[in-house]
């Protein structure tokens, strides 16, 4: 008999982001290594859709769910629509485990993966409990639904200490797994001053980066307050690229930073492709999240070198070490915030310091041959029978 290696991921959009970028890779990583790979997409297709099938994994979408909708009827219509094809599609194509990606997915997706009797559920869990205290009926179901998985899987130890202690999940059930990073995205010749003469920017500029989607709570809005704060002691050419998909408050942003004086400072990129060649085109990384699971954008910022800023939530003090690979920093803090930026603006050697004590713990620590070890370890040991306490992964130094 044929050994089932099919993992189906359940995930709620192929838009970019940072678990969407994750799974990519980790997709692609798994293909190679002799797994067959599936990706459900609740919500349709996506610029990453043509990443996915160039990896080798099979992409499905419900077809009348690619349509978008600005009426809530008309939603959700189309994600019940989406939830019927996903059963039907595990009941065809009963896949070995079925893994699912961010709350919407397993709200989902895991009473129907229940349902079809598919023997091995996972959940990655890669953000904290933030979105529970808005909504405390989630916590309640989710709480059920913790019991039905055979493995949690979580990109930081703030996850595992939430899980345990709000609801009250065993150790033994969760797995930590770091996100880890394609170095082979940061090779190539240096494209240093070409992306800075494509941008606009001037070879000498002081430039300052956030990678972050436009959302409230990763905090862009303390980031212009910030530099509003220290913008006299700024040398005078320098420059913030904020990359990221507009989720709505783009235009506050704008506003922020046309109010502060800071507008002929800023540049506003959108999604891009091209994150390795900005990061390695700037001088210093940030990120100032109110709320973090396990960063991908600050450990590529490391891989590029950068001394980064982060905020002391989530995973983000788990990758950076304060002081000796970057800054950390209290978040919703804009005048801390400010003296962090400040203190590397106008020291050149620490930056390089930081920056490459950065690169050498990512190196050393966040690869992503280890994080995707440790995905097929779990992966076997769970097809084998064996429950998360029996698997043994390799731990990053603290």
């Amino acid at each position: 008999m044929v050994e089932n290696t099919e993992i189906m991921f359940v995930i709620g959009t192929l838009e970019i982001g940072g678990a969407e970028m994750q799974l990519a890779t980790v997709a692609r990583m798994l293909v190679r290594r002799g797994w067959r790979i599936s990706i459900y997409s609740l919500r349709g297709g996506g610029p990453l859709q043509k990443d996915f099938e160039a990896a080798g994994a099979t992409v499905i979408v419900p077809e009348q769910n690619s349509a978008r909708s600005r009426y809530l009827v008309a939603r959700v219509a189309r994600l019940g629509f989406a939830a019927v094809y996903l059963f039907w599609t595990l009941l065809r194509r009963r896949p070995a485990i079925v893994h699912f990606f961010l709350p919407e997915a397993y709200l989902v997706g895991a009473p129907l993966a229940l349902l079809a009797r598919i023997p091995i559920r996972v959940m990655s869990r890669r953000s904290l409990r933030v979105y529970q205290e808005r909504y405390p009926l989630l916590q309640t179901v989710e709480y059920f639904l913790h019991r039905t998985m055979a493995a949690i899987l979580v990109n930081s130890r703030r996850i595992i200490d939430e899980l345990m202690e709000h609801e009250h999940v065993p150790e033994q059930r969760l797995k930590l797994i770091y996100n880890g990073i394609d170095f082979s995205r940061f090779a190539g010749p240096d494209t240093r001053l070409a992306t800075r003469g494509a941008l606009g920017v001037s070879p000498a500029a002081l430039v300052l980066v956030c990678v972050a989607n436009l959302i409230p709570y990763k905090g862009h809005a303390d980031l212009l307050s910030a530099l509003g704060l220290i913008k006299g002691d700024m040398p005078a050419d320098w420059c913030l690229f904020i990359v990221g998909r507009d989720d709505g408050i783009g235009r506050n942003l704008r506003d922020q930073a046309e109010a502060q004086g800071l507008a002929a400072n800023i540049r506003f990129l959108g999604s891009r492709r091209d994150i390795p060649d900005i990061l390695k085109a700037a001088d210093i990384g940030l990120l100032c999240s109110h709320q973090e699971g396990f960063s991908n954008s600050v450990l590529e910022g490391m891989a590029a070198a950068l001394p980064m800023i982060v905020t002391d939530v989530g995973g983000n003090p788990e990758a950076v070490k304060n002081g000796a690979s970057g800054l950390v920093v209290p978040p919703r803090d804009p005048a801390g915030l400010a003296q962090a930026i400040l203190r590397l603006t106008t020291d050149a050697p620490l930056r390089k310091e930081l920056g490459d004590a950065a690169r050498q713990r990512v190196l050393q620590e966040f690869t992503f041959e280890r994080c995707i070890e440790s995905y097929e370890s779990v992966y076997r040991a769970l097809i084998a029978g064996k429950t998360p306490a029996d698997i043994s992964l390799t731990r990053v130094a603290p």
